[in-house]
């Protein structure tokens, strides 16, 4: 089994003073005073707070301050999801905010109003389904991207290496990161839907794996976040890697999707479907910005469009081809498919858009690693796939947040 990165399985004792955080995998507490809000580590058995009250967690979220204070979050259930390479992956089902103030009395009765909203934003986001997380793997990057790295790499701590595209906890995560002696209990936490099931096939047997990792830049629901921020950040952008391992062999193919590379906006009116509107900016600077990012990160880039390419979707479709053109980057490719029209009539169309991009998927391959890493291949461009909305559908019970 995979070395533990990030304590697992820890004991919280909640005192009037303190909360302490005793792992059962070593003999050292992490003490948080509620009074200074110091957090320090006691190596050895450390004393347990008089008349507290203890439960088993699973894992820190992180700090987050409200108007009455700090609030400790962590995790006190979890579903084990399955394996990647040896490591266990779980899917966070529960967690607990735990104030550090005893009581909000130093709050004037407004604030203690905000408080409220505030601390059920706080819960209502803490139970979005696809929270996951690993005490040993770093779920934000890719098996490529791993694979890549150097030696050293290996040592950080997993907090600190990891995508911080991919990081929902980075902010809860501050005061943690900011002492070196806390990292094993700095647990990065992923958004988005992991699938890791067992396949057998002609008598032979693999494990599939399919994983999309949704950005913290520009998340939102539909409507009310499209296109592109200022810094070049696409609305709802998800990165989704297949992985397959076999015999000690794993391979992995990733594709990205996110919203309609421009700046512009559908905001929500009585109509049905309300028409989207270009802004007034600079569309080829942010274009270009997002992708740079896209092209460091992925390598070459072939830019599916699948809008309507008529009426107002028809609009933005022609403005994203005259981005691309003007771009004129050896590294990116084009290509528009009405997916309503094509396929009104029956998904077997999809056939005509496959055919269109086979070449591009031949010449991109995927990573493929054996045991020795004696035989390597590498994925050396992308299919960046967009619709109007861009939800995150990889999970059939997600509504419309993604």
């Amino acid at each position: 089994m995979a070395t533990t990165m990030v304590y697992d399985t820890m004991r919280l004792y909640v005192g009037s003073d303190q909360y302490v955080v005793q792992p059962t995998e070593a003999n050292q507490s992490l003490v948080i005073d509620r009074i200074t809000r110091e957090l320090n580590i006691v190596e050895g058995s450390s004393d347990i707070p008089a008349y507290s009250t203890s439960k088993n967690i699973y894992g820190i979220v992180g700090i987050i301050r409200l108007l009455s204070g700090p609030q400790l979050v962590v995790i006190t259930d979890r579903v084990l999801v399955g394996e990647i390479n040896g490591h266990l992956i779980w899917m966070i089902t529960k967690t607990e905010v735990l104030p550090y103030a005893r009581s909000n009395l130093h709050l004037n009765t407004q604030q203690q109003q905000d408080d409220k909203t505030y601390e059920a934003m706080l819960k209502a986001a803490l139970e979005i389904k696809g929270l996951y997380y690993s005490t040993s793997y770093d779920l934000t990057h890719t098996l490529q991207r791993l694979y890549n790295t150097s030696a050293e790499f290996s040592s950080i701590p997993l907090a600190e290496r990891a995508d911080q595209r991919f990081v929902w906890n980075h902010n809860l995560l501050r005061e943690l990161k900011h002492q070196a002696d806390l990292s094993l209990y700095t647990l990065p936490i992923m958004c988005g839907f992991i699938a890791i099931k067992p396949v057998s096939m002609k008598g032979h047997n693999f494990t599939y794996v399919l994983v999309s990792r949704r950005s913290v830049f520009r998340a939102g629901t539909r409507y009310n976040v499209r296109g592109l921020d200022s810094d070049g950040h696409a609305a709802n952008f998800v990165e989704t890697e297949q992985i397959v391992e076999y015999d000690y062999t794993k391979c992995s193919f990733v594709q990205t999707r996110g919203s309609i590379p421009l700046s512009w906006s559908q905001h929500v009116n009585l109509k049905y479907k309300p028409k989207p509107k270009i802004n007034d900016t600079n569309h080829q600077k942010l274009f270009n910005d997002h992708f740079s990012g896209q092209i460091y990160n992925y390598g070459k880039q072939v830019l599916v469009n699948l809008v309507n390419l008529t009426g107002s979707e028809g609009r933005l479709a022609y403005e994203m081809e005259q981005q691309v053109l003007r771009a004129a980057n050896s590294n990116m490719r084009y290509e528009a498919f009405d997916f309503h029209k094509e396929c009104s009539p029956s998904w077997s169309r999809l056939s005509v858009l496959m055919d269109r991009l086979a070449a591009d998927q031949q010449q991109f391959g995927y990573l493929m690693v054996n045991k020795t890493a004696s035989e390597v291949r590498q994925q050396k461009g992308v299919f960046r796939v967009n619709c109007m909305d861009c939800l995150d559908r990889t999970k059939r019970s997600r509504r419309a947040t993604g």
